[in-house]
């Protein structure tokens, strides 16, 4: 995915969760931010910033010209939009669904290879039908699609939940940053989906490159790490891809070894 106006700045502080003062060319602006998130280890005083700019933001209504998308921690470049992993997701599987069973980019051959049924005997699982926001019983998932057998015309039908990762210790990138009940919920509507015989995904989107591994935060809620692994064990596929992060585009890049053990 890519923003079409981008800036940097200074960030100086975040009054709320949704604004944030940022110095931008030596003067100071109110900017919207694009995460609720706590994001306190990201934007400290003083750190350098990148924010999306609107020119037509006045015409349209908008109260702020800029939103901040992303932070740098060091040297490492981190998005931090809540809304871009699900995007540069539902490009990544676009691109899955095009991609021939064998394609010559073997970084796709093993995206593909991970979507394949954990039961599969004969034939390569291709996936098609892409869409978003998919309602189940009570549960709306971010991406559905279907895996079909290549050589028996077999369909079997899959959920997605897509969750953006911006945490980071020494190489090592942990999911969520806060509580959430809502993650909760995700993985046990996607666990049910599983004994209905479908197949489930849940894709962790490193926000950032150059990461080693990826583990639930069980020290921050450990009951989350308790339902994801509980999910593996149901059949839930656990995926956890970092990004190519550039100042203006996010692009899920390669695959992050996934630790799920809470015995660390």
């Amino acid at each position: 995915m890519k923003y079409e106006h981008t800036v940097l700045g200074r960030f100086l502080e975040r009054p709320n969760r949704f604004i944030a003062y940022v110095e931008v060319n030596g003067q100071r602006m109110v900017c919207h931010v694009k995460n609720t998130g706590r994001c306190r280890e990201l934007l400290i005083p003083g750190c350098r910033v990148v924010l999306e700019y609107h020119p037509g933001a006045r015409a349209a209504g908008r109260k702020t010209e800029f939103d901040l998308i992303a932070v740098y921690k060091g040297d490492l470049l981190i998005n931090m939009d809540s809304q871009a992993p699900n995007k540069a997701a539902w490009e990544w599987m676009e691109q899955l669904c095009m991609t021939d069973s064998k394609p010559a980019d073997c970084r796709l051959m093993g995206a593909l290879w991970e979507l394949q049924p954990w039961d599969r005997q004969d034939g390569f699982f291709q996936p098609g039908d892409l869409r978003r926001e998919v309602t189940h019983g009570d549960s709306r998932f971010d991406l559905a699609f279907t895996l079909q057998n290549e050589q028996t015309g077999q369909e079997r039908p899959a959920f997605m939940e897509v969750k953006g990762v911006t945490l980071e210790e020494n190489g090592i990138v942990m999911f969520p940053d806060a509580p959430t009940q809502r993650g909760i919920k995700h993985i046990q509507g996607l666990s049910r989906t599983i004994r209905e015989g479908f197949e489930a995904f849940v894709l962790f989107v490193v926000q950032m490159n150059g990461v080693t591994e990826f583990r639930p935060n069980d020290k921050t809620h450990p009951a989350f790490g308790d339902a994801l692994r509980a999910g593996a064990d149901a059949g839930v596929h656990i995926l956890a891809y970092d990004c190519r992060t550039e100042i203006n585009s996010l692009v899920l890049q390669k695959k992050v070894a996934v630790r799920l053990s809470a015995d660390l």
